[in-house]
């Protein structure tokens, strides 16, 4: 009989104590409301971006403040470590592994060699990426389905290149070389290139590609697209997007027109663009980490979202400058 109440005493002790683990985990661990909405926690998340520029800068903050506002919503809190690669991709790596050996609950990478790190730092803790082209090339994943089975989702900047193209074609129907000038380090830029170069010769457009390395040859190569085309298409380049004041000093005085794939080229050396708004790209990034933090979504299971909006802008300034017809639906860029 002892022995029995013995044992009945110790199991209840053993449930007493896992049950004070379970409710004593990380500071992170969800729990039920009464209306069974899911409570939040406290969460840190690590937040690498390769380089400071207006877009990128757009898509950290609206990520910040959606989730911010989520998580506080919801009786939780959030902490954020933004760390900056200063447009060096070899600083991506140990900003990422920082953010491992601190176990981080989430990380967001700003742009494709951020989100190549965190690919490579880590496959257990919760990546989500924004900026992002392309997110097969980036990844390395032949046969994009738009879901990666992995730790890994997010959110893409890339514009309908066919609508690109098509924006090309109505400003300059009467043009007969275009000039492809983007970064051939820029897996995504690649991507691109290749994209469009066929909408634009079924249209008619003889395409010339110019390439450069680095910042330090944008100027060079810049001036050898604007001595052989008669406009020129730019990508969503982190390379091209932080060098737009030494293209525009070229193509400017050339009097040769850039269509850009993203608001920010277009605003610093650009006519046009059909672009996207890079904080609401960071606010969606930003509801995608909180179904992940609070609600337990598998970030593998989740599709790689789009913009929410696509804009037809232009470039006052620059459109006046080359004397170049806007038609009425383009919305101006603020200055």
């Amino acid at each position: 009989m002892k022995k029995r109440l013995l044992a009945a005493l110790m199991a209840g002790a053993m449930a007493l104590s896992m049950t004070a683990c379970g409710s004593s985990g990380s500071d992170s661990a969800q729990s039920g409301s009464e209306d069974g909405s899911a409570t939040a926690g406290n969460y840190e998340v690590g937040i690498i971006q390769l380089m400071q520029h207006e877009a990128l800068d757009a898509a950290t903050q609206g990520f910040q403040d959606k989730l911010t506002e989520l998580v506080e919503a919801a009786g939780g809190t959030v902490e954020f470590d933004y760390q900056n690669a200063s447009g060096d991709s070899a600083n991506c790596a140990p900003i990422v592994s920082g953010f491992v050996s601190s176990n981080v609950d989430l990380i967001m990478a700003n742009a494709t060699a951020a989100l190549q790190a965190a690919q490579a730092a880590t496959a257990d803790i919760p990546i989500l990426g924004t900026s992002i082209s392309d997110y097969g090339t980036a990844l390395g994943v032949d046969n994009w389905t738009g879901t990666t089975g992995t730790n890994i989702s997010g959110t893409t900047d890339l514009a309908p290149l066919d609508g690109q193209a098509q924006m090309l074609q109505e400003l300059f129907p009467d043009a007969k070389n275009v000039g492809l000038l983007f970064c051939s380090a820029e897996p995504n830029s690649r991507y691109q290139i290749d994209t469009i170069t066929p909408y634009l010769e079924e249209m008619g457009y003889t395409c010339t590609e110019y390439a450069f390395t680095d910042s330090n040859d944008v100027a060079s190569v810049a001036q050898s697209a604007a001595s052989g085309s008669d406009v020129i298409y730019i990508p969503t380049d982190n390379t091209a997007a932080s060098c737009t004041e030494a293209i525009a000093n070229v193509v400017v005085p050339a009097g040769v027109p850039v269509i850009a794939g993203e608001q920010g080229i277009c605003s610093g050396c650009g006519v046009a663009t059909l672009s996207i708004d890079y904080y609401e790209l960071g606010e969606l990034t930003g509801e995608m980490a909180y179904e992940i933090l609070v609600n337990g979504a598998n970030p593998g299971e989740m599709e790689v979202q789009p913009a929410p909006n696509f804009t037809k802008m232009y470039n006052t300034a620059n459109a006046e400058t080359l004397g170049v017809t806007i038609p009425d639906d383009y919305e101006a860029i603020a200055e």
